[in-house]
């Protein structure tokens, strides 16, 4: 009896597994249904498409090589983001040598940290900003970052005027020396211009 029971069910399972091989194999797609088609055609053109996802490019725009025409100094400059932090760009091609610099206000205001290059150059602080519209690059050595006003560090101060201060021999008043401020501007090289 047992036997039995179980051959029938091994026949009937057999029957099963035919029948679902033998049916249509393709699959409903409501696009197909043409009252899905009524309801959705109005709508067709008022349809947004997906954006292409940000590239690294979109994310920081100040990454690229920069060409300026003023700069005898450094007439090619290169930006890359750094591989462990991506708040920190370095800037080769400077005649101060490879310059890291810290983001400090998105999408392209950077500050220059006070530091020494792998040349054993001293280079003062700095700022560094991209212009996305002009496709250009500043960067301001020897003035301090200012967070307030970043692009204050280019304008050309107005030069104050000292009070006239008598010395005499003995006192002596020590300053301590400003660094030269070198400023650079360079122009963004698309893509399809750069010659590697």
């Amino acid at each position: 009896m047992k036997q039995t029971i179980g051959i029938m069910g091994g026949i009937v399972l057999a029957f099963v597994a035919v029948s679902v091989n033998a049916q249509d194999t393709t699959r409903w797609n409501p696009r197909n249904n043409p009252t899905v088609d009524s309801i959705v055609s109005p709508y067709q053109s008022k349809m947004i498409t997906t954006k292409a996802p940000l590239t690294t490019t979109d994310i920081f725009p100040v990454i690229g090589r920069y060409e300026s025409a003023t700069n005898t100094e450094a007439t090619q400059v290169n930006v890359s983001l750094d591989e462990q932090n991506k708040g920190i760009v370095w800037v080769e091609g400077l005649p101060q040598g490879k310059v890291k610099a810290m983001l400090r206000k998105s999408p392209a205001i950077y500050k220059i940290p006070a530091q020494k290059t792998e040349e054993g150059k001293d280079v003062p602080e700095g700022t560094l900003i991209f212009d996305k519209e002009t496709n250009t690059l500043s960067i301001c050595l020897g003035k301090s970052f200012v967070a307030e006003d970043p692009a204050s560090v280019f304008a050309t101060p107005v030069p104050e005027e000292q009070p006239a201060t008598v010395k005499t021999s003995k006192q002596k008043s020590q300053k301590p020396a400003q660094p030269k401020t070198w400023i650079y501007t360079g122009t963004k090289q698309v893509k399809e211009t750069v010659m590697n």
